[in-house]
C-alpha cells in the first residue's frame, strides 16, 4: 500500500494552503507575533512545533482505545508538555542564544490551540501514520507563516537575515535605512494581515478560473 494516497496527502497538504491553522484557522497568532522579529527563532519555533506536533499526534493515536474520555484532555496535555520538554532541553543544549530569544514561547508550546486542537479533532479517532501526517502538516502550515513573517520583518527591519547583513553599504549610502518599526510586534500582526490578503486573493483567483 502506497505511503500517500489521496485521502493522506489531503490530510498532509491541506493545511499549507487551503486550511491553513494560521491565516485561514487564525490559530497560534500569539506566538506568530511574538518569536518572528527575525528569521533564526522563526525557523527553530516552525521545527519545534512540527515535532511536537507529529510525535504528539502518533502517540496519542497509538493510546486513543486506552484512554478514558474523562480524562482525554489531560493526557494529551501530558503527551505534549513531555515532547516539549525534551525540545526545550535540545533547544538549550545546542542552540541556547536561540532558545533565550524564544523564552517562555517554546514552554507555551503546550498550551498552543493549534496542537491540543488536532490532537482532539484527528488524533484520537485515526491511525498513527494519519495522525502523523496531520501533525507534520499542520506544523509545516503554521511553521511556514512564521517564516515568511520572520524574513521580511529582519530583511526589513535590521537589513540581515539570520543575522548576516543583506542590503549593501551602496543602499545605505544613498539614504536607505532599516524601518525599525518592523521590529516591533504591531508590525508582525499587519505583516500576518497582509499575507492573509494576498493568500485568499490567490485562491479567490484560482477558485475563479476553476470554475
Amino acid at each position: 500500500m502506497a505511503l500517500l494516497n489521496s485521502k493522506t496527502k489531503a490530510v498532509l497538504m491541506g493545511p499549507l494552503n487551503k486550511n491553513n491553522p494560521v491565516i485561514i484557522q487564525v490559530l497560534g497568532i500569539c506566538s506568530a507575533l511574538a518569536v518572528t522579529s527575525k528569521l533564526e527563532p522563526s525557523l527553530v519555533m516552525a521545527i519545534a512545533v512540527v515535532v511536537v506536533a507529529a510525535f504528539a499526534n502518533v502517540i496519542i493515536s497509538l493510546l486513543r482505545n486506552t484512554i478514558p474520555n474523562r480524562i482525554r484532555i489531560i493526557v494529551q496535555l501530558v503527551v505534549v508538555a513531555a515532547l516539549v520538554t525534551i525540545v526545550s532541553e535540545v533547544l538549550k543544549a545546542y542552540v541556547y542564544d536561540v532558545n533565550k530569544q524564544l523564552s517562555v514561547f517554546v514552554g507555551l508550546i503546550v498550551t498552543n490551540c493549534i496542537l491540543m486542537g488536532r490532537l482532539e479533532a484527528f488524533a484520537l479517532g485515526n491511525g498513527p501514520w494519519p495522525s502523523f501526517l496531520d501533525g507534520v502538516g499542520n506544523g509545516l502550515g503554521y511553521g511556514w507563516i512564521l517564516v515568511v513573517v520572520g524574513f521580511f520583518r529582519e530583511l526589513l527591519g535590521s537589513g540581515t537575515l539570520l543575522d548576516i547583513p543583506v542590503i549593501p553599504q551602496a543602499m545605505y549610502d544613498i539614504g536607505y535605512e532599516n524601518n525599525g518599526l518592523m521590529i516591533l510586534p504591531p508590525m508582525a500582526l499587519i505583516v500576518v494581515a497582509g499575507i492573509i490578503w494576498v493568500h485568499r486573493h490567490l485562491n479567490k483567483e484560482l477558485q475563479e478560473e476553476t470554475n
